[in-house]
């Protein structure tokens, strides 16, 4: 099985040479954090048409994390274009950290059409080092379709628990690795060196749950679903929240 993969890979690799020859060249990176944008927009935009329902349950007992004044402090890790902002309660304040600089054109859009929203600042930042947010400043953090792209999802998860309050809650929205018996686990095994390099670095095979259930939290509660997702290879999901 392991030989029928890295052949199947190596023509993939093949298919795409001239994208792994801009790799090579270090001109590939450039040009996909330019584009992704565009990609996350049209895809988010059909991702919360098919997972509506489900983040709205995700979601429903945000209001039960605010501060005794009633009002909650939101940080979302990974923001893109804002596709959450919808699904957030009135008054919410939001602070946004992305890596990439190019979703903020998209994420001041998604401010205008969510004004039940009070959004507080974009941050250019990578999830694993948020320097620039305070210890224990914030009452809810938010990560959907990130954990499978960071570089240390041990990392991010320590920077989660660092800048909630006690008690605070992590809310994640994830697509992880199939299971190992199955064809979507062989297709995104085959898949995922050519996927990592197109998506900005999204990974197909990560086991996240393990990540979330080794780190500091006092309560997880996490499921497993199958997606009703036209992408198969993205179908695979966990969901849920952690408390500090």
């Amino acid at each position: 099985m392991a030989l029928i993969i890295f052949i199947l890979r190596l023509a993939i690799g093949i298919l795409l040479f001239p994208v792994y020859l801009l790799n090579f060249l270090g001109l590939w990176n450039q040009i996909c954090k330019k584009w992704f944008p565009y990609f996350m927009r049209r895809f988010t935009t059909m991702y919360n048409e098919h997972m509506a329902s489900k983040k709205r349950e995700l979601f429903s007992n945000l209001p039960g994390f605010a501060d005794p004044s009633g009002k909650l402090s939101l940080l979302e890790v990974g923001c893109g274009t804002g596709a959450n902002f919808k699904f957030y309660p009135a008054g919410c304040r939001v602070t946004c950290v992305d890596p990439n600089p190019n979703f903020e054109e998209f994420l001041i859009k998604s401010v205008a059409e969510n004004r039940h929203l009070q959004f507080e600042r974009f941050v250019v930042a990578a999830g694993e080092n948020m320097q620039q947010v305070a210890d224990g400043s914030v009452d809810v953090v938010v990560c959907t379709l990130v954990l499978c792209s960071v570089q240390s999802q041990e990392q991010i998860l320590q920077e989660v628990c660092r800048v909630l309050r006690p008690g605070g809650a992590f809310y994640f929205m994830e697509h992880v690795a199939a299971e190992s018996s199955t064809w979507n686990y062989f297709w995104q095994q085959v898949l995922d060196p050519a996927w990592y390099l197109l998506f900005d670095g999204c990974n197909l095979t990560r086991e996240s749950w393990k990540a979330l259930e080794r780190a500091r939290f006092s309560n997880l509660e996490l499921q497993h679903l199958q997606a009703p997702l036209p992408w198969e290879l993205v179908r695979p999901h966990i969901y849920g929240f952690a408390v500090k």
